[in-house]
């Protein structure tokens, strides 16, 4: 501990400063990523891993496919981090000390708590959001889950954590907008992760009091020509949109809810995936910035009315009528000469005051390149950029060397540069699908996934631009 000195007027006072951080590898998993031409200067650190164990918890092995994830500074200087075991369908929560070192591992979900699987998540605070801190966990692959609200301070296993006001969906994500985009609202966008016939939707929750997740109104994106099909909105045009309420979406099924989809002619998206929105002004947080990732050409698919390789889109927020807004393609991986000529599905984004930072998630149709990149979308020149591939290791069996391009896929990218105090910090999450084991099995202790054996692995990027 490092100590300043003050002059005061009757006699010296001693203050005492926290020191700062000094991030570095702690896992003995090695970093599964490749820095690509540009980012060179980035350091990549190795956090914590499932093969690893905690000073403060030896028995906790931390679950396979990490998804979403979010993370907090405590009242002792310490930090805590709140990750998604997607295909676990749990939840674990990770202690670290004040120098960001990962001394303790539990689990706040299991998967009979979790109930479906577990992807995209948001941390919301007092800070940025006028309510927490609350983790927003989102049930997906099952038309009737539900978004869970953890409590971050709280240890140990929680129960009754799912939100009844955001209704049921195949959800990626349920994203806050912070409490200056509209004051003294709660408003949430909640991504349908669905590719069926009435496809995947961007979904409105709202309430007039801030904090309540319960009590509000909820709205499906639709064009204001009625246009429900996706691939009639070309890269680079800008559209008008509205959000159209779902009558009693607290009481209806997500059957129910997905019926509404053509009586109100809500654009049908091909799997609608995460969402974030621009960082810095009110302006800004009313810029959405969201991934379709696309859905293979055949059965509703096989004119190609949705997306096949993914897109980004933004969608611009009526600053006076949230209701209201514009929205436009930014990036169309089915576009061959286009700069999203590579997608191969983008999945999960991270959105700064300058970039957008996009994940691959392959669905193994087509022909894949490559492994995994992030892509970083510059805001103000439309550049794109390839910032990391993932590292298979085919030469290490641990790994299952035999696995396809595009195997693997990243999870959430979250920046924690104001939360550790170092700028351009960001984690990541990896899902090395075909590192599996025994060792890594139902770890979580609930019943429903008793054969999950998948590991996966939480990286440091300091100096990512923001």
């Amino acid at each position: 501990m490092t100590a300043g000195f003050i002059s005061g007027c009757s006699k010296d006072k001693k203050e005492e400063v926290t020191p700062p951080i000094t991030l570095q590898n702690y896992s003995k998993t090695p970093a599964l990523v490749l820095k690509k031409s540009g980012f060179e200067s980035m350091e990549v650190f190795s956090l914590f891993s499932s093969e690893d164990a905690f000073e403060q918890s030896p028995a906790y092995v931390f679950g396979g496919s990490a998804d979403g994830a979010g993370t907090i500074k405590t009242a002792d200087g310490g930090f805590i981090m709140m990750v998604n075991n997607e295909d676990n369908w749990s939840v674990s929560r990770i202690t670290f000390d004040k120098n960001f070192k990962p001394v303790k591992g539990e689990y706040s979900l299991n998967s009979d708590g979790g109930q479906a699987r577990l992807c995209s998540a948001t941390m919301a605070t007092q800070e940025v959001n006028g309510f927490g801190p609350l983790y927003l966990s989102a049930g997906e692959s099952n038309v009737e889950a539900q978004t869970h609200a953890l409590n971050p301070l709280t240890a140990g296993m929680q129960t009754n954590t799912l939100t009844q006001g955001f209704g049921h969906w195949s959800a990626e994500n349920a994203v806050p907008l912070t409490k200056e985009a509209y004051t003294g609202k709660t408003v949430v966008l909640i991504g349908e992760d669905a590719d069926d016939a009435s496809g995947g939707q961007l979904v409105l929750y709202v309430s007039n009091t801030v904090g309540d997740l319960n009590n509000g109104t909820q709205y499906m994106l639709k064009r204001t020509d009625n246009n429900q099909i996706e691939t009639e909105m070309t890269a680079g045009t800008t559209y008008d949109v509205e959000f159209v309420k779902v009558e009693n979406h607290k009481t209806i099924t997500g059957v129910q809810t997905q019926a509404l989809v053509d009586p109100l002619k809500a654009i049908k998206f091909g799997r609608v995936e995460d969402i974030d929105y621009r960082k810095g002004s009110a302006e800004n947080n009313r810029e959405i910035y969201f991934n379709v990732t696309g859905q293979a050409p055949t059965g509703v698919n096989a004119a190609k009315v949705r997306t096949v390789f993914g897109r980004t889109y933004k969608l611009v927020m009526d600053a006076n009528d949230m209701l209201k807004g514009k929205l436009q393609c930014i990036l169309d991986g089915d576009n061959d000469s286009g700069p999203a000529k590579d997608f191969q599905n983008p999945d999960n984004i991270c959105v700064t005051k300058n970039y957008v930072y996009i994940q691959e998630d392959s669905n193994t149709y087509g022909a894949e390149t490559h492994d995994a990149y992030i892509y970083q979308y510059n805001i103000a020149t439309k550049e794109v950029k390839v910032v990391l591939e993932l590292d298979h290791r085919r030469t290490d069996p641990k790994f299952g060397a035999t696995a396809a391009k595009g195997n693997w896929e990243y999870g959430a990218l979250v920046d924690i540069s104001d939360v550790v105090g170092i700028a351009d910090t960001f984690t990541l999450s990896v899902q090395p699908h075909t590192w599996v084991g025994d060792a890594f099995k139902n770890k979580d202790g609930g019943t429903k996934r008793p054969n999950e054996s998948q590991a996966s692995q939480i990286l440091v990027l300091k100096g990512l631009p923001r």
